[in-house]
């Protein structure tokens, strides 16, 4: 009985410490998690986290992702930065520049979390080139693809479409297999952002990129014009156009085409049928749609691979409390898969030691091989982005930026697949000229 009352009086002894050392300690916690929804379980961690954890208080903040930069400029300006931040991949660079990310503490809490833990690639992209040190804590992301009817590539003895010969060898096969009118279809709405996303991925598995390592301007190389027009030739078997993501997640569900590029987002979507402009749901043409569909992330160019996706970070900033590593932990151990269950197809674990509770997360994924659940979890291995290049500064990144808000690729991919008023040569030739000016404006 003696030692059980010293071992209690121990354990009250630490947790009083504890509560002195982070007495009256606020982490203010801005998440872009901002549904209601979702924001109670930000909130539920947090109060689990506190009730462990006294002294601590966690605030749990939502933020629109399109207002992050201006808020934290309206933050930095009134010197009250919160402590963690949750964005997109994209803000890591632009705040690193500006010296409002507390590095240490982020690569304290990856050692902290276990380094070999974490998927290689999420942590190349946070690494910044300037320092060499981790600028923010991978936390989850979505993984784009094609996804292929599985069941018609093996009845016809066609490949995956990983490689550019592959895609278009599935594409010559396709029309008219299986009841299938087209092989895919393209993103080519000029007023769209799709058709970008896509080509994007094409193009770095192609190696071409906006800057060369020097930042000068290179929209007109020999790999950017074989993209465009690998990309472009395909709209022979494609949907007539324009197209875009809701046409070509359509054509796909109704047994039209072949070949979708989409994101994990479709998931369920392929079991349920996903929702039209009208409010009705589509009607699958194929029952076991999703058992039949393949998953091809990761594309291989002649002269390179990628994939295409998105990785969300936590950014401790300069000035966070102490406390605020203990934060980002628990929301990386303790709270990781009460949040990746909130949307588990857009929320794809960056630590490997967390696949296997993921898989779990959703009755959907019962519907897929675990084979294509494994190859969506290694996906963040070749991810990347033209925005997310090391070598990048902020200039380039605000440039590629314009890239994309301008929709410059959709409007070219237009005007040489529906249009026939550019080839790609003058289209490449085109771009150069546009992404010359805009890098002119900085």
């Amino acid at each position: 009985m003696r030692k059980c009352l010293k071992g209690l009086l121990v354990i009250g002894l630490v947790l009083a410490s504890f509560a002195a050392v982070y007495a009256n300690t606020v982490v203010e916690f801005w998440t872009t998690d901002n549904e209601p929804d979702r924001v109670a379980v930000y909130e539920a961690v947090a109060a689990r986290f506190m009730a462990e954890n006294p002294g601590i208080e966690v605030k749990i903040i939502p933020v629109q992702e399109a207002d992050i930069s201006q808020r934290i400029a309206t933050a930095v300006a009134a010197g009250q930065l919160p402590d963690i931040v949750r964005m997109g991949i994209e803000r890591v660079a632009v705040f690193a520049a500006e010296g409002i990310l507390d590095q240490d503490a982020a690569e304290a809490v990856i050692n902290s979390v276990g380094l070999s833990d974490f998927r290689a690639g999420p942590l190349a992209m946070v690494i910044d080139p300037a320092t060499g040190q981790y600028a923010a804590v991978p936390y989850d992301g979505w993984i784009q693809a094609i996804w292929y009817r599985a069941d018609l590539f093996k009845a016809a003895g066609l490949t995956p479409p990983v490689s550019w010969a592959d895609i278009n060898a599935a594409a010559a096969v396709l029309p008219g297999t299986g009841g299938l009118l087209y092989a895919l279809t393209l993103g080519t709405d000029p007023g769209q952002n799709y058709g970008h996303q896509v080509f994007e991925q094409v193009a770095m598995s192609n190696d071409a990129w906006p800057f060369d390592a020097d930042g000068n301007v290179t929209m007109n190389t020999p790999e950017m014009i074989a993209a465009l027009e690998f990309y472009t030739n395909l709209q022979d078997v494609a949907v007539p156009g324009p197209q875009y993501w809701r046409g070509a997640r359509e054509a796909y569900e109704l047994g039209q085409s072949g070949m979708l590029f989409y994101s994990t987002y479709i998931m369920d979507d392929l079991v349920d049928g996903s929702g039209m402009e009208s409010g009705d749901k589509v009607d699958l043409v194929i029952s076991d749609l999703a058992a039949q569909t393949g998953f091809a992330a990761q594309m291989v160019g002649p002269n390179g691979s990628a994939s295409y996706g998105q990785l969300v970070t936590l950014g401790i900033m300069e000035g966070a409390d102490a406390a605020a590593r203990l934060v980002v932990e628990y929301f990386l151990t303790d709270g990781y898969i009460d949040v990746l269950a909130l949307a588990p197809f857009g929320k794809v674990p960056v630590l490997q030691s967390a696949v296997d509770g993921w898989k779990e997360l959703s009755p959907y994924f019962a519907n897929y091989s675990s084979k294509t659940l494994d190859q969506i979890a290694n996906g963040f291995e070749t991810m990347q982005r033209w925005l997310f290049r090391p070598e990048y500064g902020p200039i380039e990144r605000a440039v590629v930026g314009q890239i994309e808000g301008r929709l410059l690729i959709p409007q070219v991919l237009s005007n040489i697949a529906l249009e026939g008023i550019m080839t790609p040569a003058s289209g490449a030739a085109w771009l150069q000229l546009q992404v010359e000016a805009i890098r002119a404006e900085y």
